[in-house]
């Protein structure tokens, strides 16, 4: 199959979260399996190509926003061993900035978004005809690239370049939409019968909103998990979109993201203290250890250590562990939390860091290492999610040995056992309630586990035995595109 990649960020080139660890690791596992993959990215000032020689693409294609001619500055990279085309679009005026969604010194999304992404989707679209590269699919990545499904249907429909061609739109975080004022509606240049209220592609109380039309118009969604995929046909997390959701249920499917075990993985990570694996965990002791000492704080064996890597915000569950965490600090362990976010998070943790001084260490920053060490030295990882996609970080902790204390939502359920419904093959601490009583409920039935040492080792490498590789969410995407390949 030949197939396209568009999206907004790529690990390790660029990244701001979970969306840039998926286009570093799809697209790869679907190279392996003997497809023709070539994925395009927005030319970010900020865009690390010092691993890679950049070839630039001649090209006079220009795009037009708002009458205005655009040129395209493109370049091309071979992505890593398996040698990946890679195409960078550029252009001084749309992405030649400090930020990639948000200006720095306001913290404010840039104000011309909307029109960025239209840059940029127009641009993918010109030069795959460019390239003379016509794919069976072209996978678009939450709102930023969700304008793909639409365009193929609508200005480039009868283009015969351009015909069936089909789209997959997946959505990362469904909270994000993509919403501009409706007068940026015209920048589009498409019939103003959508933007009609109530029955317009995109109009969405209002506004225009890019994630709406590109569930419309996409041939099949994905989200990123199974449990996911349910939840945003419901009020509770369907940010408004869950009727839209509901109506295209038979053509939306859940795959669970998968994890990179060459980059995490006790037994190959170079970037914590000393490696283990499973047939012997003394190293993962040696982790607590130094990272306690890093810290200055006291080695407490009969002390669990927990550790936290979190954006600081609500979603996070940091309204719950807020309520309490004079609670869980009060018991016999230790935490650590690495991150930053909202203003009152970081007040809650410095001010617990001064209240207890040898329990609480609060890292307000993101260091890519670090969270490798926390990992590797937390015996529980705590991660009370008020909604979550999918999450890296309990799959991240099951192979490190680290017991994750998680919520019962998204990709949090679909991944985490409870110990409790079942003690041989628990891997985890769950709890289902949004309420930080029962969150703390769970922290103390992982505290009492922990004293059972033999017990507690064997739960730990029941989760270390657990296989979330890309290579099985792959072979989940290939059957998927089959099925749309061989559909009408």
């Amino acid at each position: 199959m030949k197939i396209c990649y568009a999206a907004s960020e790529m690990a390790p080139l660029i990244k701001t979260g979970g969306l840039g660890d998926v286009l570093g690791a799809l697209p790869e596992a679907m190279q392996k399996q003997g497809n023709d993959i070539k994925l395009f990215l927005p030319h970010y000032k900020s865009l690390d190509t010092s691993d890679h020689k950049i070839k630039p693409v001649a090209s006079n294609i220009k795009i037009k926003i708002n009458d205005q001619n655009y040129p395209l500055k493109i370049n091309k990279i071979r992505y890593k061993k398996n040698n990946m085309e890679v195409y960078l679009i550029g252009s001084d005026y749309y992405f030649n900035r400090d930020g990639l969604y948000l200006d720095p010194e306001t913290g404010k999304d840039y104000s011309d978004n909307d029109e960025r992404f239209i840059f940029f989707v127009r641009a993918v679209l010109a030069l795959l005809k460019e390239i003379d590269f016509k794919p069976d699919f072209v996978h678009a990545h939450d709102w930023q690239t969700a304008l793909i499904p639409v365009f193929l249907k609508t200005d480039y429909g009868n283009d015969p370049f351009y015909s069936n061609i089909k789209s997959i739109l997946t959505i990362h975080n469904l909270a994000f939409h993509g919403e501009f004022k409706p007068e940026r509606f015209k920048l589009l240049e498409l019939s103003d019968k959508l933007m009609m209220p109530a029955t317009g592609a995109f109009e969405f109380y209002g506004k225009v909103n890019f994630l709406k039309a590109g569930i419309i118009y996409s041939d099949y969604i994905t989200t990123v998990s199974k449990r996911y995929a349910d939840e945003i046909q419901t009020k509770e997390f369907g940010c408004g979109l869950e009727g839209v959701l509901k109506e295209r249920k038979d053509d939306l499917y859940g795959i669970l993201n998968g994890v990179d075990y060459k980059i995490w993985s006790p037994s190959r990570d170079h970037k914590i203290y000393t490696t283990y694996h499973i047939a012997n965990l003394s190293g993962k002791r040696t982790n607590k250890i130094e990272l306690l000492n890093e810290l200055q704080l006291p080695i407490r064996d009969a002390a669990p250590l927990i550790g936290i890597i979190s954006r600081l915000e609500d979603q996070k569950g940091w309204n719950l562990i807020k309520e309490v965490a004079d609670d869980i600090l009060s018991m016999n362990v230790q935490l650590i939390v690495l991150g930053t976010g909202q203003k009152e998070y970081h007040e809650l943790l410095e001010s617990l860091e001064k209240k207890y001084p040898d329990k609480c260490r609060a890292l307000l920053e993101f260091d890519d290492q670090m969270a490798h060490r926390i990992e590797a030295a937390s015996d529980i990882f705590l991660m009370p999610s008020i909604f979550e996609p999918c999450g890296l970080n309990q799959m991240y902790s099951l192979k490190y040995g680290t017991i994750p204390v998680v919520r019962e939502v998204g990709g949090l359920a679909d991944t985490v056992t409870d110990y409790g419904s079942d003690n041989c093959h628990g891997t985890g601490f769950v709890f289902k309630e949004k309420d930080s009583k029962a969150m703390l409920t769970a922290i103390k039935r992982a505290v009492d586990l922990f004293a059972r040492k033999r017990t507690w080792t064997k739960f730990m490498k029941v989760g270390m035995k657990k296989d979330f590789s890309w290579s099985r969410t792959a072979k989940k995407y290939s059957k998927l595109y089959n099925n749309l390949l061989n559909s009408k």
